[in-house]
């Protein structure tokens, strides 16, 4: 199987999750070359491998497509994890936010060009080299043709007005994964979308430690936010042999925390 943004957080505790499971696993990473490696090295089992990509660019994305191919012979399942929540250039308050009344034009449009690119572009340029491949290489007997699970944003339905360009990208990201679902079902193929709430990550870290962090944890009944492992075990669970009926789905993984 191939994640994406493999190097750290959900990315990272679903490479773990799938390779204790006994699955190869190939672990993209972006930049963090050495957090991709330690990854790689967590790992039990034989036979992963770890590859870098900027999956903003059409070409590396290609290349990783082909390159991860070659490193398990097949791929049986794709987990579109990597993203962008926060446009690196800067430009607003608060390291890359982009409210509309904050920025100006050119700050406004560099966020939502790179978080597209990324996000959205990204991801439908991976499935579609991905899928072509499990169209085109045999399953091993018994095995489903293919999995392509998708990991949304709660965002996309509760809105983000700070980073609107990352709402924008996910729910754009839940549309197209219903689309493919319906395009590769007579494939064989099966593709779910995750839409999680907060999660215990390095990327949520200034939130959730900071002044906001208990008005965070208090959104979800629970009182407090996901764990990298809770998502990436349902993320297996998705991509489960017998769970192709849950195919053009986007599952809500929020902890009651947004309900619609």
């Amino acid at each position: 199987m191939l994640v994406t943004g493999g190097s750290r957080g959900v990315g990272a505790a679903t490479a773990r999750a799938f390779a204790e499971r006994g699955d190869r696993v190939v672990v993209h990473y972006r930049g963090a070359e050495d957090r991709a490696r330690e990854v790689l090295g967590s790992l039990p089992g034989e036979g992963h491998a770890m590859l870098q990509a900027d999956l903003s660019d059409p070409e590396e994305t290609r290349r990783l497509a082909e390159q991860a191919a070659e490193a398990l012979g097949r791929i049986d399942v794709l987990v579109n994890n990597a993203a962008l929540f926060l446009d690196p250039a800067g430009g607003g308050s608060r390291r890359g936010d982009h409210r509309i009344t904050d920025v100006d034009y050119d700050s406004w449009v560099s966020a939502w060009q790179t978080t597209l690119a990324t996000n959205l572009l990204g991801p439908a340029n991976l499935t579609f080299c991905i899928a072509r491949h499990m169209m085109e290489v045999a399953p091993a007997e018994g095995m489903p043709v293919g999995r392509v699970v998708n990991v949304g944003s709660r965002g996309a339905y509760r809105g983000e007005p700070d980073v609107p360009a990352y709402g924008a990208s996910k729910a754009g990201l839940h549309a197209f994964g219903q689309s493919m679902a319906v395009a590769l079902a007579p494939h064989g193929i099966s593709v779910v979308s995750i839409a999680p709430g907060f999660i215990a990550t390095d990327m949520a870290a200034t939130l959730l430690d900071g002044p906001t962090g208990d008005a965070i944890r208090g959104q979800s009944p629970y009182g407090r936010v996901a764990t990298p492992e809770e998502v990436a075990a349902a993320l297996v669970t998705l991509a489960e042999p017998g769970a192709e009926w849950a195919s053009g789905a986007v599952v809500d993984f929020n902890g009651a925390s947004y309900l619609r």
